[in-house]
């Protein structure tokens, strides 16, 4: 019996120690858990660059950005973010106090990574969490404004492609704003774009003036795709039908 319990504090001690080192390692999962699931958020099979990664990363709640290497996502080995994030575990019975962690993992994002893929643990890069300046917005598309300035010719007349361009000069379109005028056939066809990052769908805006109509349109998205040649001034001239 006395040894019993001589032995009841040691295993008091032994036990409180194991449920510190329990809502420690629960802390831990969950910060990891967290690092996972921004690399979910990462994941994707679009160019980006390092910048771009390290910007979205940056936006998502929980996460600090750290350190950022690699040049972009389809350079060598990708690139890698350096993250920090925090998890809490609880210990004690009747009284559970919140055990709160941070840690540090290395997400990476390449096309070569795979799904859910589990971070690795790294220490700390010493300094504040990395920031990150947004990329300028793309210029808006005139479309009220070019349906406007657009010569209106009546059926029978005749259209003179200087009178296109110059409606188009009158616009003072931004220089991110590429233009492509082509006549053909008595019709003259007109494309305003902005450049693409060759994944998502392109921004445009096209224009066909002819004796007796003048429209204007964005082409579907579907049409806007990479290599659907939606954004295209041939389009503009002969529109391609309009899926179902």
């Amino acid at each position: 019996m006395r040894r019993l319990l001589l032995l009841a504090p040691l295993l008091l001690f032994t036990v409180g120690c194991a449920v510190v080192q329990s809502a420690e390692g629960e802390a831990a999962d969950a910060a990891r858990e967290a690092a996972r699931k921004a690399g979910e958020k990462l994941y994707g099979q679009r160019p980006r660059t390092a910048e771009e990664v390290g910007l979205s990363a940056s936006r998502i709640d929980g996460v600090e950005v750290l350190r950022v290497t690699g040049t972009s996502t389809h350079d060598g080995d990708g690139v890698d973010v350096v993250v920090r994030t925090s998890g809490s575990g609880y210990e004690g019975w009747l009284a559970p106090e919140e055990v709160v962690v941070r840690r540090c993992f290395a997400v990476r994002v390449s096309p070569k990574s795979e799904w859910s893929e589990d971070p690795r643990d790294v220490d700390c890069p010493e300094g504040p969490p990395l920031t990150f300046v947004p990329p300028p917005e793309p210029p808006r598309l005139p479309y009220e404004e070019l349906r406007a300035k657009l010569p209106r010719v009546p059926e029978g007349g005749r259209l003179d492609e200087a009178d296109v361009r110059s409606a188009l000069a009158a616009l003072d379109l931004d220089p991110a704003i590429r233009t492509e005028v082509k006549a053909d056939g008595g019709r003259v066809g007109v494309l305003l774009s902005v450049k693409g990052n060759g994944f998502d769908a392109q921004d445009c805006l096209l224009a066909r003036v002819r004796p007796g109509a003048t429209e204007v349109w964005v082409p579907p998205r579907i049409h806007r795709m990479p290599g659907e040649g939606g954004c295209t001034v041939g389009n503009a001239l002969d529109p391609k039908p309009s899926p179902h």
